[in-house]
């Protein structure tokens, strides 16, 4: 029989198939790069750069930060709402004390401008619900998200936050103690509080009643950016309102309820609303727990470190 003849096999070329896609382990490169490969080192353009890389200067990421903040403000149902509110409940109560009250011709002993003021203790009410409101709402309808994927600097958008509220309530403030001055000027005449007993007609032009005025303005603002503070570590509208309710109405209850007048003073001395409002006294100074304007620091204080922690806790907590 006849054996197939074995075929011959060719021997292995010493030479490496030629390759044009990925190159072999252990291949060098070229030094020379592909046409449109940046070298090493070069600058790349913008329009290759990543957003970061990209990112506005901070002064100009601020005004947009802000300027997306008012507009979401004002935009808001119920912002304007609250604002006409806050102007409507000050104004109103304090006019509604004015007429209240009524000083003999023996004298009553009253504050007639801090009488007018009284109805900052309720507009203070209106600014927390509202501030509540405008951060605390963000996280329910989940906003934060895309506010924060706007400006990835979240220091940045927590102060145009609170910058375009405090904005919003100064002027709302502004023309709510206006008016309450203006109120008290032609009520309490009628009152009983008249030149021949020792009060003037309320007047901008008193030094003691414009430090009032300005001070109840400032006042209304601190607690909005206390709330603003608050409301950015509890994420969580009506819990951060409560809880700024409670710091600003439960001391003054305490102070009635501790029986120690040393224990009163220093509660007074140290609670927002008691001592903030100290701004408003124009009458028996010496008797204040606390100095106007030094009280007034004290509200400062609690909004700083309200402000602070908020802050903070924003930077380390996902949205």
């Amino acid at each position: 029989m006849n054996r197939p003849s074995a075929r011959r096999v060719p021997p292995p070329s010493a030479a490496p198939p030629a390759c044009t896609g990925t190159p072999l382990p252990g291949a060098q490169l070229p030094d020379t790069p592909l046409p449109g490969t940046p070298r090493p080192g070069a600058q790349l353009p913008d329009t290759l750069r990543p957003p970061l890389a990209r990112a506005l200067p901070a002064t100009r990421t601020l005004a947009r930060a802000l300027h997306a903040e008012w507009t979401k403000l004002r935009t808001a149902g119920g912002t304007w709402t609250a604002l006409l509110a806050l102007v409507l409940a000050t104004a109103g109560l304090g006019a509604a004390a004015a007429a209240g009250v009524s000083c003999p011709a023996a004298g009553c002993g009253e504050d007639a401008t801090r009488l007018a003021l009284t109805g900052v203790t309720l507009g203070q009410a209106v600014v927390v619900v509202l501030a509540a409101a405008a951060v605390g709402g963000e996280y329910g309808t989940g906003m934060i998200r895309t506010t924060l994927a706007a400006v990835p600097g979240r220091g940045a958008a927590c102060t145009a936050k609170a910058a375009a509220l405090t904005g919003a309530v100064l002027l709302a403030s502004t023309a709510a103690v206006l008016g309450s001055l203006l109120a008290g000027r032609l009520i309490l005449p009628g009152s009983g509080f008249t030149p021949a007993h020792g009060y003037p007609p309320l007047s901008l032009g008193d030094g003691p009643t414009l430090r009032a005025a300005v001070g109840s303005v400032l006042y209304l603002a601190l607690v909005a950016l206390l709330t603003v503070g608050v409301a950015t570590a509890v994420r969580e509208p009506a819990a951060a309102a409560g809880v700024v309710l409670g710091l600003l109405y439960l001391f003054p209850l305490l102070t009635r309820v501790v029986a120690d007048p040393d224990w009163q003073r220093r509660l007074q001395q140290v609670a927002p609303m008691p001592a903030g409002l100290a701004v408003q006294a124009t009458t028996g100074l010496d008797r204040l727990p606390v100095p106007p304007w030094t009280g007034l620091a004290v509200l400062a204080g609690w909004s700083a470190g309200a402000l602070l922690l908020g802050a903070a806790l924003l930077r380390r907590r996902d949205a």
